[in-house]
């Protein structure tokens, strides 16, 4: 038995990890600026429309790689859905989707639980102006009872985009211009629906916190309860936001690798504003975080080729 290999093997991924794990306390800091090199990507079959448009972007320094799919909803050859998966588990790969719906681009949708069998999703989702699962009205942290309208992305039925800070109520849901005002150890105990209005969407899902607004970064990580949990930190990313032509920007960013370290929130801000975003929303991350085309991955997501199984997703599909 030669034993020399498996010990080469195992003494280059101690190695490996040695270096990736010093490499991230030396990028644990949080960058405000960020230059990325962008190009097309090329070699889709067939030949994606004009409304599609899919780029891979590099940064040395950090370093990262990152995706991005410029979707322009007014092309008449474009159609953006959120979709969720109908299988038993309610789980499903990007690329199965890709392939069940037909998608030509597929990226990571909200969070759900995946402990749970069938999946749950956490928030809303809404999906032919249906819910498959309600907004989460209010969160317990340090025994406090936090009343939130977390971040949200809705495709309306003109073809327009809205991110908003939503709840919903029986049937209806409704978005709020400013976030409930929640900070640590300060909760918000209810929901005043008179300054609210009717959010009127085809599709949507719950995720957050958002990133962007009215131009400007703004993460509303507190107001969003998401304080006490490890979200805000350096992890692979999936964003979604839109610039003032009405074009959709999907971003995906790889981390936990040597190649690309990944993102925290306000460095993901910092890509979506450079991307040109007015309004934008951190999406599920992690090992979810994942960009399909044509069935066939585009990122390594956590440094592999496997695909984590997703409740739901953002599918981008070309009418016949």
């Amino acid at each position: 038995m030669n034993c020399v290999n498996p010990l080469r093997n195992f003494l280059f991924l101690i190695l490996g990890t040695v270096i990736f794990l010093s490499s991230c306390a030396r990028n644990g800091k949080s960058y405000s600026k960020i230059t990325m090199r962008w190009k097309t990507v090329e070699h889709a079959h067939p030949e994606l429309p004009p409304g599609i448009k899919i780029m891979k972007g590099r940064n040395d320094e950090l370093p990262i790689n990152a995706w991005a799919a410029i979707i322009d909803p007014t092309d008449p050859d474009v159609d953006l859905d959120v979709i969720v998966s109908e299988d038993l588990d309610r789980r499903e790969t990007l690329t199965q989707f890709s392939e069940n719906k037909k998608a030509r681009v597929v990226v990571n949708g909200g969070y759900f639980l995946t402990d749970k069998n069938p999946a749950e999703h956490v928030g809303l989702l809404y999906v032919n102006n249906r819910t498959v699962a309600p907004a989460t009205r209010s969160i317990l942290r340090n025994n406090k009872r936090y009343y939130t309208a977390r971040g949200a992305l809705g495709f309306l039925d003109d073809g327009g985009i809205d991110i908003a800070w939503v709840t919903s109520r029986n049937d209806s849901l409704f978005n709020f211009t400013e976030p409930l005002e929640n900070s640590p150890e300060n909760p918000v105990d209810s929901f005043d629906f008179s300054i609210a209005e009717t959010w009127e969407v085809d599709d949507a899902l719950h995720a957050g916190p958002v990133l962007m607004h009215e131009g400007k970064i703004r993460v509303t990580f507190d107001e969003e309860v998401f304080f006490g949990s490890t979200i805000a930190n350096i992890h692979p990313r999936t964003a979604a936001g839109y610039r003032n032509s009405g074009e959709l920007v999907l971003l995906v960013v790889d981390g936990r690798q040597i190649d690309s370290r990944g993102v925290d929130l306000q460095e993901l801000a910092i890509l979506m504003r450079d991307l040109g975003c007015m309004e934008a929303i951190n999406l599920d991350g992690g090992g979810s975080s994942a960009m399909v085309m044509d069935g066939k991955l585009l990122n390594r997501p956590t440094g592999t080729t496997s695909q984590r199984e997703v409740m739901s997703a953002i599918a981008v599909s070309v009418n016949n």
